[in-house]
Parts: C-alpha cells; structure tokens; sequence
C-alpha cells in the first residue's frame, strides 16, 4: 500500500496511506491479504464484525450546535454530545488516522439526481470500503446538494470522560460539519443507518419523506412499499421475481415518485436458502457480496446460513446489479399499494388486515412497533 501523490482527503483528515475507489476484486485481494476476511465457497467475502454483530444505538450520539438545536427532537433516541467533546474526539481520531492505511470510496446516497448527496467512506478496513461499494450509489449527478465523509475507525477507542461518551464506542453525527466519526464497532450497517439519518433530517425539509422500506412495482410501473422492522419480510418480498425491485431498505417519497437510497441490499441471511429465496442466495453466494458473521466450513469453505452460533443477525450485502429484475436506475412513480409487516408477537393487529386510509395513517403515525417472535 502507497500514499497517493496530491489526494485531498476530505476535512482535511490526515492518513498514512490510502487506496481509493479501489475495485471489488481489488478491495476483496486486500481484505483477503491482510487478513480481514475470508473467501468462502462461490466467492463471496465473509468479515467477523468483533464484539458488535449489530448496531450499538444507545451510543449513537448528534453534536447539539446551532444548527441541529432546533431540528432534532433530544432525548434517550436522539442523545447530543456537546461541540467541545466532539472536537476531541474529532481531533484524537484525526491524530489516530495519521498513523494508519486506508480505503477510500466516493459514493453518493440518494438515485434520484434532485436529492441526492456525495458521500466519502474513509475506513482502515479492506472489507468495509467493499461493503460501502455495495450499498451505496455509485454513480452520481454533477450537483449534489450535500458533501458528506464518514471516518471510520474500528481500533480507536473513545474515552467517555474526555470525550463525552457513554462507552469507548462511539457513532457521532455532526450536520453543522458534515462528518460522521464511527469508533470501536466493526459493524458495517453504521455507515449505512448513520447517512440514512442524515436523508431523515434533511429531506422532510425538501418535502421529500424518507421512510425506512422496501419497493418495487409491477410491468404496468404500479408501485409497492412494504414497512416494517428488521427481519419482518422487506426484502424477501421487495425481491419477487416478478416485479422489478427498487429497493429493499431505506427509500425517499418526493412529489416525483418514489426513489432508492442505496445501490445495494443488506439482506438477513439467517436460514437463507435457495429454495424459498432464490434471488438473495444467488445474489449472496457469488463473489463481489460480503457475508457479515456467517459460519463457513474451515475445509470445503461451503456457507451454513443456518448457523446462528455467532449470531441471529448474520447479513449479505450485495449491489442491486445482483438482482436479475432489479432497477437500472431506483426510480419510480408515486405508490398504489402500501403495506405494513407488523410480524406482531402481541397480537395487537390480526395476521393480516386491511387498513382504510384513516386507520393506515393511524397505525404508520403513532409509530407502532410490533413484538418480533
């Protein structure tokens, strides 16, 4: 790995070395010779996420300054951290950073040209720099309306003392700066779930609602959101076969239709198997995916989805050229049909319900969540 002559790294965040918008086949040989990761059978990548196999939201935190004082709602789900603890923590990681190889990716959040924003993933892993290749756009219009980076540093430990902290974890979100600081967590969805916030914020304020679903429509173009929280169903149905998937997570809704977020899927792979999901196995067993916690066999390398030893939230994440019936270009037209996946351990709602207009507004407003089995 060598320093590239002239690359201006994005708020001036110092490094040793980067390699920037590497291919997949490059990022997957560095992830593979700095032993990140390994490569199981059919060719996809499988990374061990550490002591994290999911998100840490409890230490998440936004810096409360005169631009967020007045927009975010404080309390236990959106905590702030004062502006004088994050420029510690901002100036320690920066000084960490200089010390360390990184992988670079300028992508973009948003399909739809009129909303969308540049976003520069700065990670010490091989692997995540492949993960963010995925899931985010990779292809971008000449006007973004905002430019993001994501520094992302798995070794550096935050101090909660000097940095404000709850734990030596630490997911920061700063909308006056426009960078994100992710400390000691491997879990790549931070990168992902800290920029959808980022479209939470800004977007209602374009008249654009950002809802955290999946879409697709039919050859007549008549479009399908499905909501509902992790592991209810949203991207097994958003990927029948025989409609045209959109997109499978996290989604904007402006007065033009209905566009992607992302460039990729970050599918459950829990029990994934090709006889009741053909398009995620196939999409989830080739090279260029990345397998988060999934057990391999240490001899043959062939995949067991149903291991759940090391966790229930083993994921796939894989671009949406993966899907065969994906869309080229995550557009499309206003919604005919919205659905909830409740998946409702309570029993609050019946198995299935249709909802009039003024009850589905009810239920999608109160922000009930149902009790996953």
């Amino acid at each position: 790995m060598s320093a590239i002559d002239g690359y201006p790294s994005a708020h001036n965040i110092p490094m040793k070395s980067a390699v920037v918008n590497a291919s997949p086949t490059v990022l997957a040989e560095w992830s593979l010779q700095r032993g990140e990761a390994q490569l199981a059978h059919g060719g996809p990548l499988v990374a061990d996420t550490g002591a994290f196999t999911g998100r840490s939201p409890t230490d998440k935190f936004i810096v409360r300054d005169a631009f967020t004082e007045a927009k975010v709602e404080w309390g236990t789900v959106n905590q702030a951290l004062t502006e004088e603890h994050y420029q510690r923590l901002r100036d320690d990681m920066f000084s960490a950073a200089a010390e360390r190889d990184f992988f670079v990716q300028d992508l973009y959040a948003g399909a739809d040209p009129a909303h969308q924003i540049s976003v520069r993933i700065a990670t010490e892993h091989a692997w995540h720099a492949l993960f963010a290749h995925n899931l985010f756009v990779r292809k971008g219009g000449d006007q973004v309306s905002e430019r993001w980076t994501v520094l992302n540093l798995p070794s550096f430990r935050a101090n909660p003392a000097r940095h404000g902290t709850r734990t030596s974890t630490a997911i920061v979100v700063n909308y006056s700066e426009k960078l994100i600081l992710i400390a000691n967590t491997s879990y790549a969805g931070e990168m992902k779930k800290s920029i959808f916030g980022v479209m939470n914020l800004m977007l209602p304020e374009r008249g654009v609602m950002p809802m955290h679903c999946s879409a697709n429509h039919d050859d007549q173009g008549r479009v399908a959101l499905f909501f509902g929280l992790s592991g209810t169903g949203k991207t097994t149905l958003s990927a029948d076969a025989s409609r045209i998937l959109i997109g499978d997570d996290e989604h904007g809704w402006s007065s033009s239709g209905v566009f992607n977020f992302e460039g990729g899927c970050y599918a459950k792979a829990i029990k994934l198997n090709a006889a009741s999901e053909p398009e995620i196995f196939e999409a989830s067993t080739r090279f260029g995916a990345v397998l988060e916690n999934v057990s391999i066999d240490p001899e043959s390398r062939k995949i067991d989805f149903d291991d759940a030893s090391r966790t229930e939230n083993t994921r796939s994440a894989y671009p949406l050229s993966f899907i065969h019936n994906a869309s080229e270009n995550g557009l499309a037209g206003h919604p005919s049909t919205v659905i909830f996946l409740a998946a409702d351990a309570f029993g609050v709602l019946p198995p299935i319900a249709r909802l009039n207009p003024a009850q589905a507004m009810y239920h999608f407003l109160s922000g009930y969540t149902a009790k996953v089995a």
